[in-house]
């Protein structure tokens, strides 16, 4: 098969499952809530089975992350995410407000493209499937060429869960031959109404481009703040912790680690007594060749790789085999500045400065460089230094003493339990939200009429409830049936 045939193969693939997808989101549409919610359980009962499984593949496949960190992450998008959405209203009758007369009614947005990268492949397929099937929305994935066979599996594996609790053929699938073509085919065609794209910047940035509306999240690139009333111990385990999870390979994983002068003897001593590798200026110089390619962007060698791996590819030879990450002085920011852009890998940058308010501006120049809207992380024992910097940083992730990769993501935090992380406006992001099933439906609201123009014209409080309204009583109850009936009308017009 030539390049051209591909090509077509892929885009005439896309076509197809896109016609299925379109089939199964008509009687999506018209489930109720306890019918997605049988689909979304299942997804996650079978998903959970596999997790090891699914993970073992993604590592082999990829060379990426640790095995049993990947599992861990398949068991969080499959249980931890499920326990947050279980009893989630997305479908139906959300909200009523008999006061005001007006009724939130919860729709599926339509059939989803789910963009899937190569760092946490897996998980991101068992975290889309379910806050889709949540919310009544087919997706249709399409995967990084260099992860494709355990994309598949993964697809296939909740792709028979759902379907075997009640979902419609077409609900849940992917494209077999990923090409450029295809995914552009995807995101561009008039059956596809949203895009759920996790991956790199230039990925992301086609996604918004494509004329679909679009919830996107490229680089993170968050700094931690050790300040002078850390527990310095505390603070470098759970960097150190969060850093070597699965690698480095979540976004939200720290990449930079910035404290006041005073502090750098005590956070270089425990670095080095947490098995941190300090780099000399030559090797700070040898590494700083292989982060980046010619072209700015991360070098695909270092990601999720060992350090030993990289300090082979570096020509690190003095680094021990106990070392868990290699920490590089770093003085500026931007180009010609290699560290101090996001490497979803075993690299720390560090940087030492006067003050705090040196501090404060450094962290806003590597988010503003890379990430921003993303995560910013922050150790200390002072609440208010804490809300000062959330109030000045660009980020829409301030985590407070917690490893950064699992806080960001909602694990070892109260934030909502996603791999999606939008970075808002401000990260060219449509959403700061961790994503969610209420972030995958529109709200179509249904107002009675509770004031005349006469009212109006006659100086009526603008936003009172006119009085007749008040106690309406049995004229004003509202007929679930019909409600019922409206749902079912609302459904049957968004799938057609």
């Amino acid at each position: 098969m030539n390049h051209l045939d591909k090509d077509l193969q892929s885009i005439q693939e896309t076509r197809e499952l896109l016609q299925q997808a379109r089939k199964a989101q008509g009687i999506l549409a018209c489930m109720s809530q306890g019918q997605l919610d049988k689909i979304t359980a299942a997804i996650s009962e079978t998903a959970a089975e596999h997790a090891k499984r699914l993970a073992d593949m993604a590592v082999e496949e990829t060379g990426f992350g640790r095995k049993a960190d990947k599992e861990l992450k398949n068991r969080f998008a499959a249980l931890t995410l499920y326990d947050a959405i279980k009893d989630e209203k997305t479908h139906g009758i959300l909200a009523e407000n008999p006061e005001k007369r007006v009724i939130d009614i919860g729709v599926p947005v339509g059939i989803v493209a789910g963009l899937v990268p190569s760092t946490n492949p897996t998980s991101t397929v068992i975290y889309k499937s379910m806050i889709c099937m949540k919310a009544g929305n087919p997706i249709i994935f399409s995967p990084h060429p260099s992860a494709v066979n355990c994309i598949l599996e993964t697809v296939n594996v909740v792709r028979r869960a759902a379907e075997s609790a009640g979902a419609p053929a077409g609900s849940i699938s992917c494209i077999t031959t990923p090409t450029l073509e295809a995914t552009n085919t995807l995101m561009r065609h008039d059956f596809t109404r949203l895009i759920l794209a996790t991956g790199g910047g230039a990925m992301v940035k086609a996604a918004y481009s494509s004329g679909t509306p679009a919830i996107g999240v490229g680089a993170g690139n968050g700094p931690a703040y050790i300040h002078r009333t850390a527990d310095v111990r505390q603070a470098v385990r759970r960097i150190l912790e969060s850093k070597t999870f699965d690698n480095g390979t979540i976004c939200a994983s720290e990449q930079s680690i910035v404290v006041e002068r005073a502090m750098e003897a005590a956070v270089t001593a425990e670095l080095r007594a947490q098995g941190a590798y300090v780099l000399d200026d030559g090797e700070h110089r040898q590494l700083s060749r292989f982060i980046l390619r010619p072209n700015g962007t991360m070098n695909p060698a270092i990601v999720g790789k060992s350090v030993e791996t990289v300090a082979r590819l570096a020509g690190l030879t003095r680094v021990p085999p106990t070392a868990r990450v290699l920490v590089a002085r770093e003085t500026g920011v931007g180009k010609g500045y290699p560290y101090s852009s996001e490497k979803l890998g075993l690299i720390l940058a560090y940087y030492v400065e006067d003050d705090e308010e040196a501090v404060l501006r450094r962290c806003v120049e590597i988010l503003e460089w890379e990430g921003a809207g993303h995560t910013f992380a922050i150790h200390t024992e002072d609440q208010e230094t804490a809300k000062r910097f959330a109030a000045a940083v660009p980020a829409s992730r301030v985590l407070v003493n917690t490893p950064a990769s699992l806080g960001g993501i909602g694990a070892t935090t109260c934030l909502f339990p996603a791999l999606t992380l939008g970075c808002g406006a401000v990260g060219g992001s449509s959403s700061s939200n961790n994503i969610g099933p209420l972030d995958l439906i529109n709200i179509k609201r249904v107002a009675w009429g509770v004031r005349e123009l006469e009212e109006l014209r006659g100086g009526g409080r603008a936003g009172a409830v006119a009085p007749h309204s008040a106690g309406a009583g049995a004229s004003h109850v509202v007929d679930e049936r019909l409600l019922d009936e409206l749902v079912s009308q609302i459904a049957r017009r968004l799938s057609v």
